[in-house]
């Protein structure tokens, strides 16, 4: 990063800064991850049940929203060159891009195999891949400018390594926003999984039902079957834990079981 920042004021490419930026974005990402792994690993407390887990999702919604305003000020400085195109050095430029890639390269495959398990390292992972792709752009524009001394290709790669990290970026996002809203994981069909806890003998109703991810791995549910024989709950109840993990994975299941008459008696004093 600090070799691409010196190269990019050097030889006066916006590409080189803009990789440059993606790596600074990666290193704070990293640090944030680092941290947020750290705190997961300390035990819950009375005052924070389920301990420190969701700094994971916290650590992914900084990195998403540092890099969409990262990304706005690249566009908005290569609107600049393209008005007053600076002068670049090709040739230096095209030496820093190689050790740039060389560097991505490495941080990709150390970020590969944890990528598929955790929010927060897939994050990480898609920065070091915005950056792997940028140095391939500063590579080719540095090509560009060596060969045909068209200085504009530097603003438009810059530009582009801008923009495409935005579409990834904001899926990432909206993963972690998803998550701190409690919604319901994308893997899980609350409407099939309502339909297995109906299926369950003895059980006439499902109410309150909800399904949410507290952190990367660890999803959790809640609801209130309402059965016809009270004295049947506790077959049910374990017949409805069984299902939750077999069909859903879920294992962080709370289940109220309620009596159909009582429940009734409710219904008639609330009308």
């Amino acid at each position: 990063m600090a070799v691409e920042v010196i190269g990019g004021l050097w030889t006066g490419s916006l590409a080189l800064l803009a990789d440059a930026a993606h790596m600074l974005t990666d290193a704070g990402g990293l640090a944030l991850a680092l941290i947020a792994i750290r705190f997961a690993e300390r035990p819950a407390t009375p005052q924070r049940t389920y301990g420190y887990v969701r700094m994971e999702v916290l650590s992914a919604l900084t990195n998403a929203v540092v890099l969409l305003l990262l990304t706005i000020y690249i566009l908005y400085e290569a609107y600049q060159r393209f008005l007053n195109p600076p002068e670049i050095l090709g040739g230096p430029m095209l030496i820093v891009a190689v050790v740039g890639l060389a560097v991505n390269l490495v941080s990709m495959k150390l970020l590969s195999a944890g990528s598929s398990e955790s929010l927060n390292v897939k994050g990480a992972y898609f920065e070091v891949l915005s950056d792997m792709l940028g140095s391939l752009g500063v590579i080719v524009a540095a090509g560009l400018v060596m060969l045909t001394g068209w200085t504009l290709a530097d603003p438009i790669i810059g530009a582009g390594i801008g923009l495409f990290i935005v579409p990834r970026t904001w899926i990432l996002l909206k993963q972690a926003i998803h998550i701190l809203m409690e919604g319901t994981p994308p893997e899980v069909d609350i409407a099939l999984l309502e339909r297995k806890l109906l299926s369950i003998s003895g059980v006439t109703a499902v109410h309150d039902l909800h399904v949410w991810t507290i952190t990367s791995g660890i999803d959790a549910m809640s609801c209130h079957l309402v059965v016809a024989d009270l004295s049947q709950a506790r077959a049910t109840l374990v017949s409805a834990q069984e299902a939750m993990k077999a069909g859903f994975g879920l294992r962080h299941a709370t289940i109220q079981v309620e009596d159909q008459n009582l429940r009734e008696a409710e219904g008639e004093l609330k009308l």
